[in-house]
Formats: structure tokens, C-alpha cells, sequence
């Protein structure tokens, strides 16, 4: 019902159309998030426009939309109580340093490493945790100063001013693209409840976005080792969770879009980001998918679009704060809606159980760990079991096959990869006390990948030589000749035959 259409051409109107519905969807989110880490809300506001601004020029994902993020607004939250908002200036400092690093070093080709189920277990977390994050919306201050659900006429009113909202979403471009249906949305939403005086949440119940430009100023800390040791843990952590949010945001608007980013170029630009921003009073940020998904959903696929919604993010601060703080929360709640019913893969339903159970468990058990935690967490443990799956699958891949041969020896042909996982299997088929006292282990058709496998090798000669048989392995590369210990003397050389691959070691290093 509310597929998302993309089409790989950018268009300067649909780019600035597009920034301009970004633009309105980001205040309450960067004032959202300032709440979350304990800092001001022009604090998320001035990270939104700088790191929207600097990663949309120079990041290597056009139409992909940065600002402040609530995963990384978690983690700053006890930096800030503890050692106050400069500390968490100079920890974004040294954030986008190490993202730049990361940048310059192409370690941004490691998110090829998170399979599918991840990703899916992925989009769908992150989806229900939009949607999670707008229910803060039904909640209104009571007497006592208490958060509480609304009651009654009010939340009539905003489920009925939400579902508007989504209406003119999906049936709007049935009459008309020429403009995003989302802004139209929101503008005539707005409009609506100024004209009937309608009583509802508005942008500027949750504070005022009025506010002058960001000055530059060095983070008030002192410059020591101390200090250093204080913000590092931080800043790693935070690097790690901007440049993975940052990353998968990436991959789903290339499939989106039917395009490709550039990981590495966009390390670099999120680094400078946050590194410029931390020294213009900003909390710093990363992809957002929310944002990026209406910017995708409204047309925005050039760099202007990200541009054009930083500029008019700042225009806001600058000129128009009042007007802003006049949209019903309740339009940008629906726009929001829109965005986690297009995001979720509904397809992920259909094709549970149709998928291996292994697979299917990664899905739901990143989908759980996101909501749970946080993305980054989400996504190492999503790999994680992949690659723990991934090993005990192979593990049972190896296989041993036993003949005699006319001279009356042991023939063993290994057939699949030997590393740690399958190395106890390996050693489990050979029926040493009832073999010929020759012995012939045949690696043709096998690949020794790791050190595991080296000492297996190692122990199986050890094992055969101490029940006195003599043992040939043939055919294994150069680099096992060299790393074999015990049975080194036994490998019978092969210079045309003998394959050339690399071990994953450091013993040779």
C-alpha cells in the first residue's frame, strides 16, 4: 500500500522540494535527540544543520540525509551528566577524527561483511524504533508535572489530524508529483489547525527553536592526558555507531535507488562533520534513515536536497522560528508513520519460514537487539551469529573418503575447507589402528584455512607416526609446508600440482 517508488534521476526541483519537507521533519527529531543526550535543543540543531550540510557537499551518498541521531544521543548521556557539555564537544572532536581515519584507511568496505538477514533484522528494528520513538508524542505534562497519556478530545484529535496526514501522503500523488505529497501534508495540516484554532501539540510545546548562527570556539576542556583518557572511550564508540548507521543507511538507499555510494568517501565526510561540529557547539550525528527514507519517499536524490535541508534548517533558527513552532506534532507524527510503514520489509513475514532457521532467527534477533539497545550493538551481534552459523555449517562440510589402493596403502582424499570449526571432525574420520602401515592423506580437494587446521595436520601425523606408519599429505600449498611443525618433513612436494593460497595466521607475520 505505501511502497516507496525511487527513481535514479536527480532533479533540482524535486531535490529542494524534497529538502525543504527534510527540513520540517527535523526539528522535532534534533530537538528530540538534544533532550535525549541532556544538552540544549539548539545544541541538536546546529549538529543537524552542520553535519547535514557538510556531509550532503561532500559525502559519497547523494540524497542521503545526517543529522543528530537518537543511537548516538544514548550514549552521551552519561558523559554529559558526568563531566558536562564541553567535554562532549571535544568528544565529537575526536569522533570525526576517527572517522576520518577509518575513512582513510577504506575500512568502510568491512560493512559488505553484514549479510542480508542482518540487514533486514536491521531495517525492521530500526522501524519499530521509529515508531516507538513518536508514541512521546500522545504523552502530555498533567498537574503534578508527570508525563501522561492523553485522554478523551485530544487524542481524538491528534490520531484523527495523523491519519489526515498519511491520507494526503498516499493519495496525494495520484493527482499530482509536481510536489512532494509529504510537504503538502504538513503545510496543509498546519494550515488547517491555525485556520479552525484547533487545540493540539505543536512544535513549539516542546521548545523554542529560536536561536542565532553557530560560532566557532575550542571546547572548553584542558588539554591533558587526563582528559584524553576521559573522552576516547566515547568517541570510539560513538565513531563506531555513526559510521555503521551511517553505512547501512547507505547500502538500503543504494537498493533503494538502484545506485551506489561510496563508503569510504562518506567515512570521511561524516568525520569532518562531526569534527567541524564539535567545534561550533553541536552534538555531532550520522545518517539518519528516517530522514533519508522521506527525502527517497519525496524525490530528493541529488546533494541538493541534503543541502537545501540544512540551509532551510538553519533559515528556521534564524528568521522563521516562529512560524516552525506552529506545525501540529501531529503532522509530522503521520509523515513519520509514513516512513516506518516504508521502511519495514513486510516481505520478511513471507518469507520466515521459507528461509533457512538459522537465517530467520538473525532477522528477529537483530530486530529485538535494536529495539533493545542500540543499532551498533545490533549489528555486531547480527554478524556475529551469522559468522557463528556460517562455521558450524561448514563444519560439517568436510568430508573424509577412505580406499586401499593396489599396492595394498591408506588412501585418504579430504574433500571441503578445514579450519577451526571442522578440524575435530576431520581428526574424528581417520581409523588409525586399522590402516596400512602406509598412509597417503590426499588435500586436492581441500583448502587449509586456518592455524586450526595446521596444528589438526600436525596432530594427525603425530598420530600416525607414534603407532609407527608412515604417513604422505600431498598437495598442500606452500604456506602449510612452512607453518607444519611436526609433519613438515612428511608433505611430499608437488611444484606444478601444489596450490598457492593464504592462511589466515599471524604466525608468519
Amino acid at each position: 500500500m505505501f511502497e516507496l517508488h525511487a527513481s535514479k534521476v536527480a532533479n533540482m526541483k524535486n531535490d529542494v522540494l524534497s529538502g525543504l519537507t527534510v527540513a520540517l521533519a527535523l526539528v522535532p527529531e534534533a530537538v528530540a535527540f538534544a533532550f535525549v543526550a541532556g544538552v540544549e535543543p539548539l545544541v541538536g540543531l546546529y549538529a543537524a544543520f552542520m553535519v547535514g550540510l557538510i556531509t550532503s557537499i561532500f559525502g559519497g551518498r547523494p540524497g542521503m540525509i545526517s543529522g543528530a541521531t537518537g543511537a548516538m544521543a544514548v550514549v552521551m548521556v552519561s558523559l554529559v551528566a558526568i563531566h558536562g557539555v564541553q567535554y562532549l564537544f571535544a568528544t565529537v572532536v575526536l569522533t570525526g577524527v576517527i572517522q576520518i581515519l577509518a575513512g582513510v584507511f577504506k575500512l568502510g568496505k568491512f560493512i559488505r561483511l553484514v549479510p542480508h538477514p542482518v540487514m533486514l533484522g536491521f531495517v525492521n528494528g530500526l522501524a519499530i524504533v521509529i515508531f516507538l520513538a513518536q508514541l512521546g508524542q500522545f504523552k502530555v505534562e498533567n498537574a503534578a508535572g508527570e508525563m501522561v497519556w492523553m485522554e478523551n478530545n485530544a487524542l481524538m484529535m491528534m490520531s484523527g489530524l495523523i491519519v489526515l496526514t498519511m491520507a494526503i501522503i498516499h493519495f496525494f500523488p495520484k493527482l499530482t508529483k509536481a510536489v512532494p505529497s509529504t510537504l503538502v501534508a504538513i503545510v496543509a495540516v498546519s494550515l488547517l489547525v491555525i485556520a479552525l484554532g484547533i487545540d493540539t501539540k505543536t512544535v513549539g510545546d516542546i521548545a523554542s527553536i529560536a536561536g542565532g548562527l553557530p560560532t566557532f570556539a575550542i571546547p572548553d576542556v584542558p588539554f591533558t592526558f587526563e582528559t584524553f583518557k576521559i573522552i576516547l572511550p566515547f568517541a570510539v564508540v560513538l565513531a563506531a555507531i555513526g559510521l555503521i548507521e551511517s553505512l547501512l543507511t547507505l547500502t538500503l538507499i543504494d537498493e533503494l535507488t538502484g545506485t551506489r555510494g561510496r563508503g569510504n568517501k562518506e567515512c570521511i565526510a561524516q568525520g569532518a562533520a562531526n569534527t567541524a561540529t564539535g567545534f561550533f557547539g553541536g552534538m555531532g550525528g550520522c545518517a539518519m534513515i528516517g530522514q533519508s527514507m522521506i527525502n527517497v519517499n519525496s524525490g530528493g536524490r541529488g546533494r541538493a536536497s541534503g543541502i537545501t535541508a540544512a540551509l532551510a534548517l538553519l533559515a528556521f533558527i534564524l528568521f522563521a522560528s516562529g512560524l516552525i513552532e506552529q506545525i501540529p506534532l501531529a503532522a509530522l507524527v503521520g509523515v513519520m508513520f509514513i516512513v516506518v510503514i516504508g521502511t519495514f520489509e513486510w516481505s520478511s513475514f513471507r518469507i520466515m519460514s521459507k528461509v533457512p532457521k538459522a537465517d530467520a532467527f538473525v532477522i528477529i534477533l537483530v530486530s529485538g537487539v535494536t529495539v533493545a539497545t542500540d543499532l551498533a550493538v545490533a549489528v555486531v551481534v547480527g554478524v556475529i551469529v551469522s559468522a557463528l552459523v556460517f562455521a558450524w555449517e561448514h563444519a560439517k562440510h568436510v568430508l573424509v573418503t577412505r580406499t586401499v589402493d593396489e599396492n595394498g596403502s591408506t588412501i585418504y582424499e579430504v574433500n571441503g575447507p578445514l579450519f577451526f570449526g571442522s578440524v575435530s571432525s576431520f581428526l574424528d574420520q581417520f581409523d588409525m589402528d586399522n590402516d596400512s602401515d602406509d598412509v597417503v592423506v590426499e588435500f586436492k580437494h581441500s583448502r587449509v584455512a586456518d592455524h586450526s587446521a595446521i596444528e589438526a595436520i600436525d596432530t594427525l601425523a603425530e598420530r600416525y607416526l607414534s603407532r609407527g606408519k608412515k604417513i604422505h599429505l600431498k598437495h598442500l600449498s606452500k604456506e602449510c609446508q612452512l607453518l607444519l611443525t611436526k609433519a613438515g618433513d612428511l608433505v611430499e612436494v608437488n611444484v606444478i600440482e601444489d596450490p598457492d593460497y593464504h592462511i589466515a595466521t599471524d604466525k608468519l607475520a
